[in-house]
């Protein structure tokens, strides 16, 4: 963390006293210390006190009072290599979603350049509400790192979950962030996430239960290790947004094997986590099919296998990775298709799994390699699964 630039927003939540022995941790890695301070945070902690032990000025108005300079929180949001907002309230993840800038510190962050990370802090009635838990997913989604809250004492006297992470926990945390976020540099990874959507007529398709989620979490944790990402993705409702990352949206197989045969030939890795319809209508009505009769007959065709064309024209350079649903004999059939396919690792799991599958938020899975290798991982949250294929690829590669 040497000479690493940390700007410190510091919001009103009574957890503001630890962020003094947070700055003492972060000038012992010797990194550059500067803070913003939300006019009620002055009433947990003292400005004086921050900028003594930051040494460097404290930022808490758009504009001293004093001599009446303007504090550019445009170049606020320039500075640093890192944002990190600690605590984050409520009142402030709120203001963070919705794009409110009535503070310095919400205006520097829709300013902010560099990464951003919030550890939030509130009561537990407050962390576990449906607003904030929506609020903590969409900072997540908008691609803020989060820094979950601790479970323990509460100043309102309850136990549980909400407690600021503990200085030494952050500390460690950025430790992580600053080592791996440089891992990938220089590789392009080509994904591809989602269902495809195989037209019956202009109302009707065929498809299959996929969120994207794992693709999207795939693509979100590659991005955090200094990757180039295509994420070729089929209909959902997932978004994500970064300046290394290309979107491609399909709806059909065709479509996302065109866009495949498109950007594989620039990719170093291959992550194929999408749920490509196996078949498709032969026929596609122009207008909607009415409901004339009591039975309808639907022809179908194959669709074209993506991954095995990608096995096909895949250079020695190159890494191929699948993925594998299946409700019965995962490993076997995750075997077969490693082979069949001439993937380097296949990522399997199985609907007999309870919170394995589509549309959930969290995966158990499993790694099988060439040399018929399996490792084995617990259920997570579907980010965890994406850091800990990530992990796997990256020592394996």
């Amino acid at each position: 963390m040497k000479g690493k630039r940390i700007l410190l927003g510091i919001t009103g939540g009574i957890a503001a006293y630890k962020i003094a022995f947070l700055i003492r941790l972060l000038k012992k890695k010797e990194a550059e210390v500067r803070c913003i301070m939300t006019p009620a945070s002055c009433d947990f902690i003292s400005p004086l006190t921050i900028a003594t032990l930051s040494e460097n000025p404290v930022s808490i108005d758009f504009w001293n009072q004093k001599d009446g300079t303007w504090t550019n929180h445009v170049d606020l949001g320039m500075w640093p290599d890192v944002f990190l907002i600690a605590p984050c309230t409520a009142n402030t993840l709120a203001k963070m979603i919705h794009g409110q800038s009535d503070n310095l510190l919400t205006a520097t962050f829709l300013s902010a350049k560099s990464p951003v990370i919030i550890a939030p802090a509130m009561d537990l009635d407050m962390y576990v509400h449906p607003s904030t838990t929506r609020n903590l997913a969409q900072i997540q989604q908008d691609g803020v790192h989060v820094i979950p809250a601790e479970h323990g004492e509460l100043a309102s006297g309850l136990v549980g979950q909400g407690r600021l992470a503990e200085p030494e926990t952050i500390v460690a945390y950025l430790d992580r962030f600053f080592s791996i976020q440089s891992q990938l540099t220089g590789k392009k990874i080509l994904i591809t996430a989602g269902p495809t959507y195989e037209k019956i007529d202009p109302v009707r398709f065929i498809g299959n239960h996929s969120s994207g989620k794992m693709g999207f979490n795939l693509a979100k944790s590659f991005l955090n290790r200094g990757a180039e990402v295509v994420l070729i993705a089929g209909p959902t409702k997932e978004e994500l947004r970064h300046p290394r990352l290309k979107v491609v949206a399909v709806e059909s197989a065709l479509e996302m094997l065109q866009a495949v045969q498109a950007h594989w030939t620039e990719a170093d890795w291959g992550v194929f986590a999408a749920a490509v319809a196996d078949y498709r209508p032969a026929d596609q009505a122009q207008q909607k099919i009415k409901k004339l009769s009591d039975e309808m007959q639907l022809t179908l065709i194959k669709n074209p296998d993506i991954l095995a064309w990608a096995g096909q024209n895949k250079k020695d350079s190159q890494l191929l990775i699948g993925f594998a649903l299946e409700t019965n004999d995962a490993v076997k059939f995750g075997f077969e298709k490693l082979q069949r396919k001439n993937l380097d690792f296949i990522v399997v799991n199985t609907l007999e799994d309870a919170g394995a599958g589509f549309g959930g938020d969290t995966n158990r899975i499993k790694i099988l390699d060439k040399s018929n290798k399996i490792t084995s991982f617990e259920l997570k949250p579907k980010l965890q699964v994406a850091e800990d294929i990530v992990d796997y690829l990256k020592e394996n590669s």
